[in-house]
């Protein structure tokens, strides 16, 4: 489903309404800490340290959850709805990001429910954490479209008023 947006591809950048900023802004540091999830897997996959890594990899993946979901709250129940209006929700852009959220929310509840069973060898916890190194290229490549296309896509599809309540329902949440 990755390929649909490419036909949305090449649309100008628009100086974006408070709302789309802020959501854009929750980026970078859920960007940095899939990397530091990324980077821990990888130590797990190259068996350094497996058991503290392990250890430090779940700790950081339940602080990871606690960030992105409130951030998917806002774009799942308020953004995508308010676009779906214009373009419809079951196909097309809404339909590719609620997937992709749906992909990488489901790779993380798949590490977390198998790290709750107890201890795990090397080869289960190697195998665990590449859900995780799953969710980070998931979630990479959907900030990306996000950014440049579903984000000034919204910019120019939503009216004055619907940015504002944009901006206004994203606060309550």
């Amino acid at each position: 489903m990755s390929g649909c947006m490419s036909a949305l591809g090449g649309m100008p950048q628009a100086e974006l309404s408070k709302g789309l900023k802020q959501l854009k802004s929750e980026h970078p540091p859920l960007l940095e800490q899939l990397e530091g999830l990324y980077d821990l897997t990888q130590k797990i996959d190259q068996e350094i340290d497996v058991d503290t890594n392990f250890d430090a990899l779940i700790t950081k993946v339940k602080e990871f959850k606690a960030a992105l979901d409130p951030h998917s709250e806002r774009e799942e129940g308020i953004l995508f709805p308010m676009m779906g209006v214009y373009i419809g929700t079951t196909s097309g852009p809404i339909a590719v990001m609620e997937y992709e959220h749906d992909q990488a929310k489901s790779n993380i509840g798949a590490f977390l429910t198998k790290v709750e069973g107890g201890s795990l060898s090397t080869d289960e916890m190697k195998k665990t954490a590449e859900l995780i190194q799953n969710a980070y290229f998931i979630l990479k490549e959907h900030f990306s479209k996000e950014e440049n296309v579903l984000f000034p896509m919204a910019e120019r599809m939503l009216t004055v008023e619907e940015k504002e309540e944009l901006f206004r329902k994203i606060q309550e949440i």
